[in-house]
């Protein structure tokens, strides 16, 4: 038995759905880190330290490369239909646990527990949608004439390495694993080392399942990112984070020529036309901002340009509708908005709302921490809607990853295209009208991946989700994602004439 990094356990219900394992999973077995380093994990609704996990750094990442090239050989000549069988089995497995899991986020990541049970959903789905798809991995047939055969096939990258965000814990460590898996890779998960617990309870769970060193988990900080994206062994890297982690990680991949998928940041658009309904455009407004989340989302629209004529009854409903959001315990059942994960992304968070002040916008509602004594020691902040917002604010500009809503009002649309366009983020839009021809006009206008129109913060599996400019590189969710985890072969026989 490994050495554990020490244990504090907050309360009875929380020891019983922690992971009893805390240190580094590779090659189907727990290892300490090699220099013994150690992860501190925080209540986020009480900021006090839950336990300690290990901390992967360089030596630790070339053990786990060395776990996963074994695994891989394995891995990649199981039968694509075999590996699908396996892959459902850990979405049943997911599900029998889910209540477990949602609550080991709640603890360790601070979004509420009610929301987090449809991440395990999400998560086993996700599974359960690639490992349909893994025949699905064709090549294509050349023309030659009667003399040669030319054709592609589709093989496995190799050793993949994910690395993942502090939001969604559990579905990015085992949704994000799924596309990979199914494609024949062997993967290396980095997970957030602010909630790192839930893919460590993953891996307790899984264990057995896939041959050793085919899935890894090496929670870790920075320098575990750093020696994942330069190792020359590591075929490919992913990043779903800040644009900031995406730069670094495709410099660092520049050096071995290794191939990026990244899900980056969004400082998102909805636009509300003035043909649409101001209540259901106040709706949208609120719910695009995933308040649920602490509007720890990457595809919150966080800027919405309401059209002048509907400007003032938007606002209006739009602060009404803000209330049903009140912070509350994260592991309470009837809490509809927890706390932000750290004291870092708090104070981020309070900071922009102080420039937002400054700047001029007016502070509708929320802008401070909530008052209560559940709150006294936690990392919660109310729900935060600004009005009268102008483009050369920070808080119409900047990503802020929190629970501040930006309101710009709009009369002419060239200017409301060049406004929405002029981030260098282009992730997700959403545009309200009843009109088709400027719901197709702007649509095409806007840089952004994924655009809504009458509808906002939904994913629809199969449905290619992704960013452009500094948003990121690829698309996920879908078939592409599947297709980038492979490397095409073309093989090309000529075949011999007839013996005379």
């Amino acid at each position: 038995m490994q050495p554990q990094p020490s244990l504090k356990p907050i309360s009875p219900i929380d020891d019983a759905v922690l992971p009893s394992q805390r240190n580094l999973y590779y090659g189907g077995e727990w290892h300490s880190a090699l220099r013994g380093g150690t992860l501190t994990t925080y209540n986020p609704a009480t900021g006090a330290e839950i336990c300690t996990v290990a901390d992967a750094e360089e030596h630790d990442v070339d053990a786990a490369v060395a776990a996963a090239r074994a695994g891989f050989a394995i891995w990649r000549d199981v039968p694509p239909l075999e590996r699908t069988k396996i892959m459902r089995e850990m979405a049943v497995r997911l599900r029998g646990h889910a209540e477990y899991l949602a609550l080991l986020d709640a603890i360790d990541g601070g979004n509420p527990v009610r929301m987090l049970r449809g991440d395990v959903e999400m998560a086993a789905g996700q599974l359960e949608f690639f490992a349909g798809l893994v025949t699905e991995m064709k090549g294509a047939s050349i023309p030659m004439g009667p003399g040669a055969v030319n054709f592609s096939t589709r093989e496995p990258q190799g050793i993949v390495a994910r690395i993942i965000p502090f939001n969604h814990p559990l579905m990015f460590c085992a949704g994000k694993a799924a596309a990979p898996l199914a494609a024949g890779n062997a993967v290396i998960m980095k997970p957030p080392e602010q909630a790192p617990l839930s893919a460590l309870k993953l891996a307790e769970l899984w264990h057995g399942l896939l041959p050793p060193g085919v899935l890894n988990i090496l929670p870790g900080g920075r320098a575990a990112g750093a020696a994942l994206a330069t190792h020359p062994d590591i075929a490919m890297v992913t990043v779903v984070g800040s644009v900031a982690t995406g730069r670094a990680v495709m410099r660092a991949a520049a050096e071995t020529i290794k191939p990026v998928l990244l899900e980056l940041g969004g400082k998102n658009a909805l636009i509300a036309l003035p043909d649409a309904d101001p209540e259901e455009v106040a709706d949208a407004v609120i719910r695009g901002m995933n308040f649920d989340w602490c509007g720890q989302s990457c595809g919150s629209t966080s800027r919405a340009f309401i059209h002048d004529s509907l400007y003032d009854a938007v606002i209006q409903k739009a602060a009404e509708k803000i209330r049903r959001f009140r912070p509350g315990v994260p592991s309470d059942p009837e809490t509809v908005m927890g706390a932000i994960a750290s004291q870092a992304q708090y104070d981020r968070v309070a900071s922009f709302v102080q420039s937002g002040i400054a700047d001029g916008a007016r502070l509708v509602s929320g802008g401070k921490h909530p008052e209560g004594n559940e709150f006294a020691n936690g990392w919660f902040f109310e729900p935060t809607l600004f009005a009268d917002v102008t483009m050369d604010m920070a808080v119409a500009r900047e990503e802020i990853f929190g629970p501040v809503l930006s309101v710009l009002r709009w009369s002419d649309e060239a200017e409301l295209i060049a406004q929405v366009n002029q981030n260098d983020l282009g992730l997700t839009c959403s545009i309200w009208t009843n009109d088709l021809h400027s719901a197709h006009r702007l649509a095409g206008a806007v840089e952004a991946g994924y655009v809504w129109v009458n509808e906002v913060a939904r994913h629809f599996l199969g449905a290619p989700f992704g960013g452009v400019r500094q948003s990121g590189l690829g698309r996920e969710e879908c078939l592409e994602e599947l297709l980038a985890f492979t490397r095409e072969k073309n093989i090309h026989i000529r075949l011999k004439s007839p013996a005379a």
